[in-house]
């Protein structure tokens, strides 16, 4: 992407963040109290996701699932057991990912790109996939929109994690590859478009 695409990426994510948080701060409040009700803890789930050129940050969303002892696979199925009865309607409404508009305001996010990964993924692409890491990753973005029914797709395999990472991550990286390549502000607003009106 040449500087002036980036310019106008950057200034479209913080006029649509600021006005989306301005909307929705009172649905996120709504949701953070009854996810810390129902979890007993923060109604924030914080994690460590990598980000732009390989640095990590704070991800922000709705607490959804409770701990499970022995259970520590980041790959969520459906029907998964942490999930909380309130996490199921947060993530079929996607009201869980809305904090997530915090961060694409502050920079570490964009409305439109790669899905940002726990480690062991995005930071460790290597060759020509490394290019990936120049965007910021995104909310929504081509590879979400293709895997929106993701934890059905895993839920119906032996192996989850395998299938995660040997069949869906790398078409993952194909598929964000091509969007970086074949940027438009036009395609952004048709991303955002689709994931709105599912």
């Amino acid at each position: 992407m040449t500087t002036s695409q980036q310019l106008i990426k950057r200034s479209f994510d913080i006029v649509i963040s600021a006005v989306a948080l301005l909307l929705t701060w009172w649905i996120i409040l709504i949701a953070f109290t009854i996810a810390a009700i129902e979890t007993r803890n923060n109604g924030f789930f914080i994690q460590s996701r990598i980000g732009k050129n390989g640095k990590k940050f704070p991800l922000i969303k709705i607490r959804t699932m409770r701990p499970i002892q022995n259970h520590t696979t980041t790959i969520t199925v459906t029907n998964d057991p942490r999930i909380t009865q309130s996490g199921q309607f947060f993530r079929r409404t996607k009201i869980d990912e809305l904090p997530q508009l915090i961060n694409v305001l502050i920079g570490d996010m964009s409305l439109v790109g790669p899905r940002p990964d726990v480690e062991g993924y995005a930071d460790c692409l290597s060759g020509s996939d490394v290019e990936i890491l120049t965007l910021r990753p995104g909310i929504t973005g081509p590879a979400t929109l293709k895997y929106k029914r993701e934890e059905e797709i895993l839920a119906a395999q032996e192996d989850p994690k395998r299938y995660n990472d040997e069949e869906i991550w790398p078409d993952k990286v194909r598929i964000n590859l091509q969007y970086l390549k074949e940027w438009s502000f036009s395609n952004d607003i048709l991303y955002l478009w689709r994931t709105l009106s599912q």
